[in-house]
């Protein structure tokens, strides 16, 4: 693999639950998933992150998702898809203000948490996120999870799609994710994650939770930036990338 995009879901901090390290974390990545505020951040703590990122050259994402502050967006939620299409609409719209207003615009879509998780399965809520992005800005690309359902729906409404890898969760043999109600699901050991990141980019393979290799067609490799320890992961993963020789950039062309 030549060169492969590393992303980190930023923005989502306020005065009560700090999760990140924006600053730091938009030293190293190359593109930033940016909350548009339903599940977390405040709007000027997502100005703020949204001009760091202007300011350091990362691609800038809109990372929308179900109405749930108090449970960080992770809770799944059976919406019908015309209310589904307007929530989404309407944080795409508030994002990419915000981003004109410091001079940057927003190049790609990657929903968060269960909505994230749900649209990689069920077809109905992922053709609404779709319709969304659709509605708002075509130009938009769609960032997933590989092998998801929305990437398949996306590709064939016309959007770009792209698909991600996760540096600090744990697989299954299927190529989902680990819930994270189940034991293991996040990784922590910077060292570990940094090697097996560096194993997919040599590969395509991540090994799942139960020993398996499973083989995972990204462009894009996540790091959470509420992770413990994100910041130390990153740059990990970065380091240990760049010396082997695969470059960082980022899979989203910047919008003009």
């Amino acid at each position: 693999m030549a060169s492969i995009d590393l992303n980190s879901d930023l923005g989502e901090n306020t005065a009560e639950r700090m999760v990140s390290d924006d600053a730091a974390m938009l030293e190293i990545v190359t593109s930033a998933n940016v909350s548009c505020g339903l599940h977390a951040g405040t709007p000027e703590g997502i100005r703020q992150t949204l001009a760091a990122a202007v300011a350091r050259g990362v691609v800038i994402g809109a990372h929308p998702s179900y109405d749930d502050r108090a449970n960080f967006g992770r809770t799944p939620t059976d919406l019908d898809a015309v209310t589904l299409q307007a929530l989404v609409e309407e944080q795409l719209g508030a994002l990419a203000d915000m981003a004109v207003a410091v001079g940057a615009a927003v190049d790609y879509v990657k929903p968060h948490g269960a909505l994230y998780n749900t649209i990689a399965r069920d077809e109905r809520q992922a053709a609404a996120v779709v319709a969304a992005i659709r509605a708002v800005d075509p130009r938009l690309m769609l960032l997933g999870l590989a092998g998801g359902v929305v990437l398949e729906v996306g590709s064939r409404a016309g959007l770009q799609v792209a698909s991600e890898a996760f540096a600090d969760r744990a697989y299954l043999p299927d190529g989902t994710l680990v819930p994270r109600t189940e034991g293991g699901a996040v990784l922590h050991d910077a060292h570990e994650v940094a090697e097996r990141m560096l194993r997919f980019a040599e590969t395509g393979m991540i090994r799942a939770i139960d020993g398996t290799d499973v083989r995972v067609d990204a462009q894009s490799i996540c790091v959470h930036g509420d992770s413990p320890g994100a910041v130390t992961m990153a740059a990990g993963i970065r380091g240990l990338l760049s010396d082997a020789g695969v470059d960082l950039a980022p899979f989203a062309t910047r919008s003009a």
